[in-house]
């Protein structure tokens, strides 16, 4: 009787079974189950045949299952033993009670059961992983393996919800035994990860895998991660960087973003990492330590788009694609003189509509709104809500632009008094 095209199977139920060769001799019993990782990701490479011998891997290919449940070897040949430098995941040791990153759901859980399924038969029968179950269901089958039979177990199970995660949603972090964090995460997955979503993660996170996903982002994802996490977390997951990490995720954030962490650090700590900043972005962080915390100028970023107010569309575009800013954070271009005096400013919306040729301070804004730098928050929010704007320039007692308050900071201020 060959095969069943397609079956589906537990790993609950899969731990234990023996395992023959073709003769029905008993050769030991299936003690775990190697994934390969990796762009073979989800590919079962072999399970882990225990034996009075020791331990062995056997490839995928070389075993099947029977009709009456149990697995056969499909080589008569020598077994592998399992080795330590394998770079598989092994889904009972390695998965089973981790968590996990639901990179679907964007969340924190526990892995209680895993799902797998045969494919195909001859040549052609595998073993694929399909998915995680989270929920009861995948518990109770642990709860009550080898107290009832796999049949009245496997009924019993599918009385609970199924709460299941696809593999391929699936980002493992795993912790050795030796408290070693094992990361075996694909840095374009949690890339693709909005940063407040990211933030989210990494406050469900214990410490080790909290400390292991964060240093596995590069510096551009970890500064726009840590500007959406609580400084007491900031804090935290700063500890065990050096300087010189430190200082090149901070290059990366917003300058208000950078002073306020820095700000909460302390003197000693805060002076090691300005000395290895490039000169030009620490000068920016420590010109906005100077100002208070509760003002405009403590809240502003120095990241915005100037030209002279003489400067045609072509030359705001031109200016535009060599911002080296946060771009998604830019809607509008300021019209400052040779003295960085505030002239204009003309939305981004607007340009879009004119001609290259045409002039910027055509197009400005009639009345332009602006604040001083020492203008408290209370009042700062109570222009962004009488006027709606979604950001507001800052200037010195010369009328010097010196940055832009933007609607977030106003936002992140109202809903700490609430």
């Amino acid at each position: 009787m060959p095969p069943r095209t397609s079956a589906r199977v537990s790993l609950t139920a899969l731990l234990g079974t023996p395992i023959t060769d073709a003769q029905g001799n008993v050769r030991g019993k299936l003690k775990d189950i190697a994934v390969a990782t990796g762009p073979e990701a989800g590919h079962v490479a072999g399970i882990v045949l225990k034996s009075r011998e020791g331990q062995f891997l056997v490839p995928s290919q070389e075993v099947m299952e029977t009709p009456s449940g149990t697995l056969e070897l499909r080589t008569s040949g020598e077994l592998a033993p399992l080795s330590d430098q394998t770079n598989y995941l092994f889904l009972a040791q390695d998965l089973v009670d981790r968590q996990i990153i639901d990179i679907h759901g964007r969340k924190v859980v526990r892995v209680n059961d895993v799902d797998l399924e045969w494919l195909g038969h001859g040549a052609a029968h595998l073993l694929r992983v399909t998915e995680v179950e989270v929920g009861f269901r995948g518990a109770v089958r642990r709860i009550f393996k080898g107290i009832l039979p796999r049949p009245s177990l496997e009924a019993i199970s599918r009385r609970f919800r199924a709460n299941i995660i696809p593999w391929q949603f699936v980002d493992v972090i795993e912790v050795d035994p030796a408290r070693r964090v094992k990361l075996r995460i694909e840095h374009e997955r949690l890339a693709g990860i909005h940063p407040s979503e990211l933030a989210d993660i990494l406050e469900d996170l214990a410490p080790a895998e909290r400390e292991a996903v964060f240093a596995s982002l590069d510096e551009e994802v970890a500064a726009e991660t840590l500007e959406e996490v609580e400084p007491k977390l900031q804090k935290a997951l700063l500890e065990k960087l050096d300087e010189e990490r430190i200082a090149d995720i901070v290059e990366e954030m917003d300058p208000g973003a950078a002073a306020d962490l820095l700000a909460e650090l302390s003197e000693e700590k805060s002076d090691a990492i300005l000395e290895e900043m490039d000169p030009e972005e620490r000068q920016e962080v420590e010109e906005l330590l100077e100002f208070d915390e509760d003002s405009a100028a403590g809240v502003m970023t120095t990241d915005f788009v100037a030209v002279s107010p003489t400067a045609t569309v072509a030359q705001a575009v031109h200016a535009l694609r060599a911002f080296d800013g946060d771009i998604e954070a830019v809607t509008a271009v300021y019209l400052l003189d040779e003295n960085q005096v505030l002239h204009g400013m003309v939305p981004l919306a607007r340009m879009v509509l004119a001609q290259q040729e045409t002039r910027l301070n055509v197009l400005s804004e009639p009345r332009v709104l602006s604040c001083p730098a020492d203008l408290n928050q209370k009042e700062l929010a109570e222009l962004f809500d009488k006027y709606n704007l979604n950001a507001l320039p800052v200037v010195d007692a010369q009328q010097r632009m010196v940055g832009v308050v933007q609607a977030d900071h106003i936002i992140a201020f109202l809903r700490d008094r609430i």
